[in-house]
């Protein structure tokens, strides 16, 4: 697979939803970065196959490239669908056409200096809560190979959650446009700062990889904002046998999400007294422990191929808990590879909160009480319940590039806004929402 770190496999990790209808809409400059970066990225997939035979140096210096250029297509305006709570836009309200979706390109510079050392550092430019695109450290670790199965890193490592954890980023390591938004969209985050170490057993056709990590990962948000996952936890245990793979992977980590509107609603909300302040401890976003759980599964002996994930998230705080899976089946016609997906999310925790009790208090006070009810409720409204029948089709048009079609039909469900920030007033949840996308994915 293009851009693994020879030391693991898959995935990524960590928790948070931010509602992205907190940020304001986009600003016309932000769509002429995206629509540049897009015509840049159609170029260079071209120059792409003139370097399609260049491989890696087994020792010394070596630079590899990827990118995509997407648009996207949605039948509604009533709120933009959104691929990430990092994404400040989507496709939708703030227009109907979006090419900051998708789009991205990343460089990765390898270093091997014997067979012991090697380091890499990895640079991606995509969109960012700021609307910018300034490049961003992804990976800058340093690995020493113990021993030919154990190896252990030190530095930016990706997180190890979900079958698609090293090469998330690189959109032509996968058959889909983009990975399915109800599992890969709840954990945004994928790399933490600290040290793993990764074990390989190789027992006939069957190996098995075990990677144990530690580490904490710090997001800057808008106005001086943060998130913060700290003694953040892990393992990941991957087995191949044939062509068949199962990948396991626990995660556990102390996070901290700090937005000042956030502040400043669980500050007020305590000035109700201990029934404010029991809500506010309970829904608060400071410091609260976050667990996920995996498992992924995929068969591919070459012609066709099915996978799937199942993933559980339990975060004790106004993110919710949730419980997200998606199944996806492709067949491959020669370099044509239609492939169908179904995915779902939904809440296993209270989307909705009685609130404060405002029985006896003075009418100035109980007014402002159901503002602040009202308030929380809606933010209980982000925590994800949705569902996605997606059809697309991937074509290796030339060697080290693909392009690929995807209709996704998305049904926000059971009150939630799923998938969808920037929310109108003509916004239903329960009412179905088509996304059309085209992305050309490629490497070099």
């Amino acid at each position: 697979m293009f851009f693994q770190q020879s030391a693991n496999c898959p995935v990524t990790t960590t928790v948070a939803v931010i509602d992205a209808s907190a940020i304001a809409s986009a600003t016309s400059a932000s769509k002429a970065a995206g629509l540049r970066l897009s015509v840049l990225l159609i170029g260079l997939a071209c120059a792409a196959f003139a370097h399609a035979d260049d491989g890696m140096s087994k020792q010394g210096w070596s630079l590899q490239g990827f990118g995509s250029a997407g648009a996207a297509y949605s039948n509604n305006t009533d709120a933009d669908y959104v691929t990430s709570a990092l994404k400040p836009e989507g496709v939708g309200a703030s227009g109907r056409w979006s090419t900051d979706l998708d789009t991205r390109l990343g460089a990765q510079l390898n270093f091997t200096a014997n067979n012991k050392w090697s380091a890499v550092l990895q640079v991606v430019s995509e969109q960012h809560l700021d609307r910018g695109y300034r490049p961003a450290v992804e990976w800058a670790n340093i690995k020493y190979q113990v021993s030919p199965d154990l190896a252990l890193r030190v530095g930016r490592i990706a997180l190890p959650m979900f079958l698609a954890a090293d090469y998330r980023k690189v959109g032509y390591a996968f058959p889909w446009a983009r990975t399915p938004v109800e599992l890969y969209g709840g954990i945004p985050l994928t790399s933490s700062d600290g040290i793993d170490a990764t074990y390989r057993f190789n027992r006939g056709a069957l190996k098995n990889v075990t990677q144990g990590f530690y580490g904490r990962t710090h997001q800057a948000l808008p106005e001086g904002s943060g998130l913060e996952a700290e003694r953040l936890a892990g393992f990941t245990n991957t087995t191949e046998y044939g062509a068949a793979s199962v990948r396991l992977s626990m995660l556990s980590a102390d996070v901290s999400i700090d937005v000042n509107v956030l502040r400043s609603f669980f500050g007020r909300l305590r000035q109700f007294g201990p029934q404010g302040a029991v809500l506010a401890d309970r829904y608060d976003l400071n410091h609260k422990r976050v667990t996920a759980v995996s498992i992924g599964a995929s068969y591919d002996p070459g012609r066709w191929f099915v996978m799937g994930e199942l993933g559980r998230k339990q975060t004790h705080s106004l993110l919710g808990d949730t419980t997200a899976f998606y199944a996806t089946a492709g067949y491959r016609l020669g370099n044509f590879t239609p492939y169908l997906t179904y995915a779902r999310v939904r809440a296993d925790s209270a989307t909705t909160e009685p609130g404060l009790n405002l029985a006896g208090f003075p009418p100035a006070a109980a007014g402002a009480g159901a503002v602040m009810n009202g308030y929380l409720n809606a933010l209980l409204k982000t925590v994800r319940a949705q569902r996605t029948i997606s059809l697309g089709a991937r074509w290796d048009c030339m060697t080290n590039i693909a392009l690929k079609l995807q209709l996704d039909h998305v049904t926000p469900q059971d009150g939630s806004q799923g998938s969808f920030a920037h929310l109108r007033p003509g916004f239903r949840s329960g009412r179905s929402v088509n996304v059309a996308s085209a992305v050309l994915d490629f490497v070099f």
